[in-house]
């Protein structure tokens, strides 16, 4: 069956908006023993709140709410001892936003996985997470006791031009190949975003639609989406518009300088979650030995206004 191809352990690394959720459900059917999701924003009392939820939902007899990431994953362990499937798939959606400052969610995780599922064979455990630096760095470069546990990582690109051109046919939008390419250049093939397209507007009426009128669903889309990535998503904004003036790219002591940000060790994070999240790359310059030059890519995470 498809579960028993897919690995005990996986990860997809995607970016946001291209459908993660859906792949994953999809390819289950909808057949998960647990399924969660975290909530952005919110502190570890309200992320408890909403996992005791999930718990009930699968069939937890527990009334009282756990106070702690360690009781809330004794609590599914219980639950998924009492599931009836041969093969348990769990299924944790947007887990970065589960790790709360001072939470110890990421103990209590390893704990769950490390001393209790990982001894068992029934247990298929799916993780994701729109903001892909968290997962890179607490779960792929774990030094505790998830180090070495991924078996199998799913990167998920957005659509292609020519998978764009399929997608508009399918939903019967009427584009020549040159709308394509005008759509591409500003929304790129996030599929979410391509779904807002509407018939009949053409494209100069849709992205009136889409970015300039009252209520335009993506009006906001810059600063909301970069917020639900990053926590304090300020400096990360300030590098990529830095960025984005430079069609050659910055090095890191440029970017210190066209943003006002310290050289440090803080600066070099933000540049690997942004590289690691798709908003910019990492390229040599010609002559040069060493890759220390940054472009953001050409898509639709970096607003038209601010391209180079």
């Amino acid at each position: 069956t498809r579960v028993n191809q897919l690995a005990r352990m996986l990860r997809w690394k995607l970016d946001c908006a291209v459908g993660k959720t859906y792949l994953v459900r999809e390819t289950f059917e909808g057949r998960f023993s647990f399924r969660h999701t975290g909530l952005p924003n919110v502190a570890k009392a309200r992320q408890l709140d909403h996992f005791l939820l999930s718990l009930k939902e699968a069939g937890c007899a527990v009334r009282r709410k756990p106070t702690n990431w360690f009781a809330a994953f004794d609590l599914l362990k219980t639950t998924l001892a009492n599931r009836p499937e041969a093969r348990k798939v769990v299924f944790i959606d947007e887990m970065p936003w589960m790790d709360t400052p001072k939470s110890d969610f990421l103990p209590a995780l390893e704990s769950f996985w490390n001393e209790w599922a990982s001894a068992r064979k029934d247990i298929l455990l799916i993780v994701c997470g729109s903001a892909s630096a968290w997962i890179v760095k607490k779960i792929f470069r774990n030094r505790g006791a998830l180090h070495n546990r991924v078996t199998a990582r799913i990167l998920l690109r957005p659509f292609s031009l020519g998978e764009c051109e399929l997608y508009a046919a399918e939903r019967g939008l009427s584009m020549t190949r040159a709308d394509i390419a005008e759509c591409y250049m500003a929304i790129g093939g996030i599929p979410y975003y391509w779904r807002l397209l509407e018939r009949g507007r053409g494209v100069p009426g849709n992205f009136d639609h889409l970015f300039f009128a009252e209520n335009a669903p993506l009006r906001g889309e810059f600063d909301e989406l970069y917020a639900s990535l990053f926590k304090d998503s300020a400096n990360h904004r300030r590098i990529v518009k830095a960025l984005a003036e430079r069609k050659s790219g910055l090095t890191r002591s440029d970017i210190a300088k066209a943003t006002g940000l310290r050289e440090s060790g803080k600066l070099t994070e933000t540049l690997e979650a942004l590289e690691q999240s798709g908003f910019i790359r990492t390229y040599r310059a010609f002559g040069k030995k060493k890759r220390e030059r940054h472009r953001p890519f050409r898509n639709e995470m970096v607003p038209r206004s601010v391209h180079p």
